[in-house]
């Protein structure tokens, strides 16, 4: 990694006294109200591919990456007993087959009591001796892993800690900004590249080049398509040949630093002037939807109201005709704009808690004909969150509004124009304030 992401970099090391101090005080909430006295924190396991001996890409617990940044440290444990400096177990097996992890070092190094194993087996006897009193947290799949106890990922743990991870501290903050600049380097080498004719597939290598990561290892798998590609969501076929005619550019890629993500969007145009004029107008609307992002404003009618604002971009555009409600209403905005606006965002790129109305797991539902929304909470202070809308000509969503009310109010004939541009996504990560938003996107930009 580059030197700016190491784990010397002092300004983190200062913050991550207070965020364990956080993060403690989450998992002594959880103990108390789950009736137990220590926390067994697994950090997960490589997975075999079916009938194989071949190891998928370990992906560690976003629980474990919570308490400290270490992503690539399969069968190891953290063990937190409240007042009590946490145990971290490990894992460092005597192996000449892969590269084992090495001595730990870091800023993070002085907050735990490290104790190394080399075998799976020799961490049984840092496991507390009162099992009864113990909980779980992580992915088992061998009953051995969980060393006699019984209570695995119970939800009254469970949903506490989801709940809180919603609200991000001033060190994850800190990564967060990190892996936003980490990936604006490589959404600058992609639009490079696109630029340069080249394919989907060298697109996406440039990409990986500049943020210094390896598939693995980026936080999902990066959406790179040109032309009508851009109308499939979740498009990750790169093709290896250039199109004959290059006419858009839609590229979802995000980055990590210390397993926390960026998750950034942009959409550009070649030579189009019709296009680049819608691009600039969604990137208008994007940013007004952004600027009300708040403290307080519930999450949901931010997504309507961006159908709304959305409604006004399609008429402008001349790709349909009526009121923004009439819309909405009949499904217009939905067909052209089926996914949700945004989600939480942290360890995991949909971090957990976006459905969460209490710490007691009661859910909130998306609004009615909006099922694919992720984040139905009312914002908090430091919430991070992605602003992403999109407009698309997706053809089997388009064509189910054929004989319906909503027919009438689509200009087909300029849906034929967009259908060969596929679409458009602009995407920002945002960090709720009390009465404003910090734009981590547009801020890493502006720093490059």
């Amino acid at each position: 990694m580059n030197s700016d992401y190491t784990d010397s970099n002092p300004a983190l090391g200062a913050l991550y006294a207070k965020h364990i101090e956080t993060i403690a005080a989450r998992h002594d909430h959880a103990l108390e109200q789950a009736g137990a006295s220590h926390a067994v924190i697994y950090s997960g396991n490589p997975k075999n591919a079916f009938l194989d001996d071949y190891q998928m890409p370990f992906k560690p617990n976003p629980h474990f990456v919570n308490w400290v940044p270490l992503t690539c440290l399969p069968y190891s444990y953290i063990i937190y007993t409240p007042g009590e400096t946490p145990i971290l177990v490990y894992f460092q097996p005597h192996d000449y087959w892969h590269v084992v992890p090495g001595t730990p070092a870091g800023y993070w190094t002085s907050r735990f009591d490290i104790r190394v194993v080399h075998s799976v087996e020799g961490v049984a006897e840092h496991i507390p001796v009162d099992r009864e009193k113990c909980i779980v947290i992580g992915e088992i799949d061998d009953d051995a892993l969980t060393f006699g106890i019984e209570r695995v990922n119970p939800n009254t743990a469970m949903n506490i800690l989801h709940y809180a991870r919603g609200v991000k501290t001033e060190y994850e903050l800190a990564i967060m900004r990190l892996a936003s600049q980490r990936g604006a380097r490589g959404h600058i080498a992609a639009e490079a590249a696109y630029r340069d004719g080249q394919p989907e597939f060298e697109i996406h290598r440039a990409y990986c080049e500049a943020v210094s990561h390896t598939d693995s290892e980026l936080p999902y798998g990066n959406i790179v398509a040109l032309n009508k590609h851009g109308a499939v969501l979740h498009y990750t076929d790169l093709d290896r040949q250039p199109p004959a005619e290059s006419r858009s550019f839609l590229i979802d890629a995000g980055a990590q630093v210390h397993g926390y993500a960026s998750d950034i969007t942009r959409t550009y145009s070649n030579r189009d002037e019709r296009f680049r004029a819608l691009i600039d107008r969604m990137d208008t609307m994007q940013l007004d939807i952004v600027a009300e992002v708040r403290a307080g404003l519930d999450y949901r009618d931010l997504h309507v109201a961006t159908h709304k604002m959305l409604a006004g971009v399609l008429v402008d555009a001349e790709l349909a005709s009526g009121a923004p409600d009439t819309l909405l209403e009949t499904g217009v905005t939905s067909a052209f704009f089926p996914h949700g606006l945004g989600h939480l965002l942290g360890i995991q790129v949909h971090d957990v808690g976006g459905f969460m109305e209490n710490e007691s797991g009661t859910t909130i539902d998306p609004p009615s004909g909006h099922p694919f929304l992720r984040l139905t909470r009312v914002l908090e202070e430091n919430m991070v969150l992605t602003i992403e809308p999109g407009l698309y000509a997706i053809d089997m969503l388009l064509e189910n509004l054929r004989g319906t009310p909503a027919e009438s109010h689509v200009n087909w004939d300029s849906v034929d124009w967009l259908r060969p541009f596929g679409g458009i996504r602009i995407e920002d990560n945002i960090r709720v304030l009390l009465n404003d938003q910090e734009n981590l996107t547009r801020d890493a930009f502006a720093l490059l």
